[in-house]
């Protein structure tokens, strides 16, 4: 038997197809349209679009598999995370959906905290009002398009409304959840008291479902437009970063991982959820059944470097621009780089700040600012160790996914950075692989995740931190620590 996951993300949506080892057989990807900001810190993508990309990335998928084809046994979703989708009574999408990296919702943010209370708000859900959740981009809907809201009956996230066009079921599950702040965390079910502070009717949100559970089945019409057999089981999935985490086997405490995407997340399975009283982590619901996990973000983590490589470096390729930096000492030579090109989560919450270099001389070079985008955003990764330390989260071991995975310098970076050795995996397909093994769990393949994670993850790099490297970081990174408020105080 084969076993499908398929990952909605921002720039595009990907299939993978794995075997009864769970080895990677067969994948294929369809891209999204750009997504609209039609002002600064609006970010909107058509639901449809995605619709579009899932068919063609499971077509190709399937058509890519070797023959003898098997049957696939079961599918897992995931992708990108707090996406608002509208529909109406008959399923219709009601406006574009206002996606994860959509900041112009701090009014309604605020007025929620007013509304229910910061304490209270942590304790119902774990998290604070932050514009990137869900039940924010809802609460600017309600306020600014009445008529759209009123006509609203359902509010789904982005892999879920795929979900929606494939088997006709309303469904999310409770990782996914966890990030639209109407979830109650702690008991991993919906929060009463927080969706009627917010006019929210409860009808309107999905069944929740734990990760591996199966909770929907490929339509017939589906079944036509994909090559997907009709009836094929479905399970509920996890949003990117709980879906990324199960594929690179963060599933019990003192497991961390460090992912490198448009965004940077620093994500730590844990047995309870931790609440940061400040609401500077993400406590969300894990996909593992019955654990929770911690998550710190950097909003512009790989951004920053492809946003330095499109307007400095045009028609040079990433692998040429580390190998110059790689011959820059640790530390940059005093050079540093905020990474707040979109505003910062963790550990600040602050949508409004924005990025710089400083200790600009006239000895440093373009491999200079190319090494100094790099540990800046490694810099500010550790934020999130520091807060874990801070709340007494285990570390016991680091591994790296996504972009800072994939070049030697990046790692040897973030290794020095962190204090600590990390490790790289054979082979790492993000949030389509972690999914396609929810869906062999579900079908009853694996017993459970970490039955499944053993058979089929490898490590195949340990990068131990160099000691001069961790001298000169720690006394980089505390100089780092400064550029925030200094930033702060321009505003």
């Amino acid at each position: 038997m084969w076993f499908l996951g398929m990952d909605v993300g921002t720039g595009g949506t990907r299939a993978v197809v794995l075997d009864a080892k769970g080895k990677l057989i067969a994948g294929a990807s369809s891209e999204h349209a750009p997504f609209r900001t039609d002002h600064p810190g609006w970010a909107e993508q058509d639901p449809e679009d995605w619709w579009r990309a899932a068919q063609e990335a499971i077509q190709g998928a399937l058509a890519a598999a070797p023959e003898p084809h098997e049957p696939i046994a079961a599918i897992g979703l995931t992708g990108q995370m707090h996406g608002a989708v509208l529909l109406d009574e008959d399923g219709q999408v009601l406006r574009p959906s206002l996606i994860w990296c959509d900041t112009r919702t701090q009014p309604q943010c605020d007025w929620l905290t007013e509304t229910i209370g910061y304490e209270r708000l942590i304790e119902l859900t774990c998290n604070p009002a932050l514009p990137n959740f869900t039940l924010t981009k809802l609460l600017w809907v309600k306020q600014h398009q009445p008529e759209i809201f009123g006509r609203t009956r359902h509010i789904l996230c982005p892999k879920d409304y795929v979900r929606y066009r494939l088997t006709g079921e309303y469904a999310i599950d409770v990782q996914e959840a966890s990030g639209t702040l109407l979830l109650d965390v702690t008991h991993r079910r919906w929060s009463r008291e927080v969706a009627e502070a917010a006019g929210i009717p409860e009808s309107w949100l999905p069944q929740v479902y734990e990760s591996p559970e199966v909770c929907a089945r490929i339509s017939e019409s589906a079944a036509g437009l994909t090559g997907l057999p009709a009836g094929t089981p479905v399970v509920a999935g996890a949003g990117d970063q709980g879906a990324g985490a199960v594929g690179m086997g963060i599933l019990q405490p003192g497991s961390v991982s460090a992912t490198i995407g448009t965004s940077g997340v620093v994500f730590a399975a844990t047995a309870a959820p931790t609440k940061d009283p400040k609401g500077r982590l993400h406590t969300f619901c894990h996909a593992v059944p019955g654990l929770w996990h911690v998550m710190g973000v950097t909003q512009s983590a790989g951004l920053s470097f492809r946003w330095l490589k499109e307007t400095f470096f045009a028609g040079q390729d990433y692998d040429s621009l580390t190998a110059t930096a790689a011959k820059i000492p640790a530390g940059s030579e005093g050079l540093e780089w905020a990474p707040y090109l979109l505003g910062e989560r963790t550990p600040h919450l602050d949508p409004e700040v924005r990025a710089a270099f400083a200790g600009i001389s006239s000895s440093h070079t373009a491999a200079h600012f190319v090494r100094a985008v790099l540990e800046g955003v490694a810099y500010s990764l550790e934020d999130t160790f520091t807060l874990f330390a801070e709340l007494g989260i285990p570390v016991t071991a680091i591994r790296l996914g996504g972009g800072g995975a994939k070049g030697p310098l990046w790692r040897e970076i973030q290794a020095g950075i962190y204090g600590q050795a990390v490790e790289i995996l054979t082979a790492e397909e993000g949030g389509a692989f972690g999914a396609a093994l929810l869906a062999g769990v579900g079908a009853g393949h694996w017993a459970n995740l970490d039955r499944a994670c053993t058979q089929a993850i490898e490590v195949a790099q340990r990068i131990e931190a160099d000691p001069a490297d961790q001298v000169a970081y720690k006394l980089g990174y505390a100089k780092w620590r400064r550029l925030y408020p200094a930033l702060k105080s321009l505003r």
